[in-house]
This record gives C-alpha cells, structure tokens and sequence, in this order.
C-alpha cells in the first residue's frame, strides 16, 4: 500500500529512465483505423509514420500496462472503473478513484471532475494528480527487417496475414485479412517515471511489474488469434537526478542489456535508498 497522503509533498527528487528494445515474437498489429485503407491493401492496416515505417505508439504500450496492472491489483471490477467514453459499442472503462494512496492513479495520472461508475453511481474526483510514467512512441528498427525476412513479406517491411470468421449457422465465409509487422522486428522503447517525492518509491516496482505481465500477454490488436506476443531486451536504466537538470550533475547508470525480469531484479535490490528527498532544496 502507497504512503501517500492528501498531504504528500511533490517536488522533483529525479527521473528514471529505461530505454531498450521491443522484440516481435509473434506478428504485431497496432491497427491505424479504417481511414486509411488503401486500394489493394490490407482491411486493417497498422499505424506508420510519416516515411511509412510502422510504430508502436507510446499511448498503446502505456494503456496495456496500466489495463494489466489494472486487473492484477483487482482494479479491473465494476466497482472501480469508471466510463470515460459510452458511445454504443466502443465503451472505454479505466480504474479511477479518489483515494489518495491509490498506486494505479499515482502511476498513470488523474485528472478532477464528475464520472459515472461502472457499478452505478457518480465519483466526484477533487484530487488532480500528475501522472509519473510517460511512454514515448517506438520507433521501428530498420535493420531488424532482414534481407531474408522482406523475401517474404507482402510489402517492404509488413506482412498481411488472412483470417476468416465463419457463421455458427450458414457455415458462411466472411474472410478479412490484417496488416502486421512480422515476428523477429524490433522498437527502440523510452519511458520516463518521474519521482517526485520519496511515497513514489514503490512505483518503479509496480512498473516493472507491468513490464512482466506484458511479455506474458499481447500488445495491440489480434492477440487470442497469436498476434502481439512481445518482449524487452537490452533495458538500460539510468537515474537522473535534481542535480542533473539544475546543475549538470552526473547521471547514475543502474542496468544495462537486462531483460524485464533483469531490471525488477535491479529495482528491488535499489529499494527505496535512491529515492530519499535531498537533505537541501
């Protein structure tokens, strides 16, 4: 349980910083919409940049992270979720409370105003807190496309992979195909947690966590039909303090080439010591 109080005083102890690879095991899709459909081209596309290299967004890693920790801190029940979206059939419902210990809404941010609960009911939340975790775009790794790979690929750097869904009751046919980025392509990931008083030193932990749940689960779309498997490798965590921004000061490397398990091992046995409020302002 987080220490946090309504009383908790924030003001910038310093940054962690991890920044390693995300591995394709299986195909990946992190759809861009049906707007952009292209003559030809797959019913669901992915999400490219301007050049036309996929990405992973950085909203995409960080919502699958906070749904996971969600559901492993039993937040995922309908006495803690509220609706931020009720349009008819693309309902979206996120963990939100107004306790000022809660480590889920400490991680990713909140934001005060009246919501409808899942379970029935108004929260009217008075608290604002600024979220600690940020999570940038990935970009792609050019290079993990390999010569061998684009032999096989339908387009320069994805794949499209055919799927079909057949009626319980006519027995008929309605394929549809999925645009992916194939098992073997790597990310540059980046993500930023913010500490910002010394309550904040379980959240490394928590995210870390996070990280775990996700190599045991899927990213993006498609994931009970074998898409989205993933994981992190060569995980550099580095520690930037006040001193660092205000004054230059050196910046402390923790990790380096760990995996996910690697980097929780790493934050545990840091602990708390890191995170101590500076004797001095």
């Amino acid at each position: 349980m987080s220490a946090h109080t309504a009383q908790t005083e924030l003001k910038l102890i310093g940054k962690l910083i991890v920044e390693g690879d995300l591995h394709c095991e299986t195909g990946l899709h992190v759809g861009a919409g049906k707007g952009s459909l292209e003559i030809g081209g797959a019913d669901n596309p992915v999400v490219k940049d301007a050049y036309g290299r996929p990405y992973v967004p950085g909203s995409t890693i960080r919502g699958r992270i906070r749904a996971l920790l969600e559901q492993a801190t039993g937040m995922a029940v309908p006495g803690e979720l509220v609706f931020i979206s009720k349009r008819k059939g693309q309902e979206v419902r996120i963990h939100q409370s107004d306790r000022p210990d809660d480590e889920i809404c400490i991680l990713f941010g909140r934001s005060p105003g009246r919501m409808e609960k899942v379970g029935g009911g108004d929260i009217e939340s008075t608290h604002a807190t600024p979220a600690r975790l940020s999570v940038f775009d990935a970009p792609l790794v050019p290079e993990s496309i390999t010569a061998q790979m684009r032999e096989n690929l339908d387009d320069e750097l994805t794949e499209v992979k055919s799927e079909n869904a057949i009626d319980r009751i006519t027995s008929q046919a309605n394929p549809r195909t999925l645009e992916r980025v194939p098992a073997g392509a790597r990310f540059q990931v980046r993500m930023v947690l913010d500490i910002l008083c010394p309550e904040d030193s379980l959240l490394p932990g928590l995210f870390a966590q996070g990280l775990r749940l996700l190599e045991d689960d899927t990213l993006g779309g498609g994931g009970s039909r074998g898409s989205g498997r993933v994981r992190f490798a060569n995980l550099k965590l580095t520690w930037r303090d006040r001193d660092y921004y205000a004054s230059g000061g050196a910046e402390r490397e923790l990790a380096s080439g760990a995996d996910a398990a690697g980097l929780q091992a790493r934050i545990r046995e840091i602990g708390d010591s890191l995170f101590a409020a500076p004797a001095t302002a």
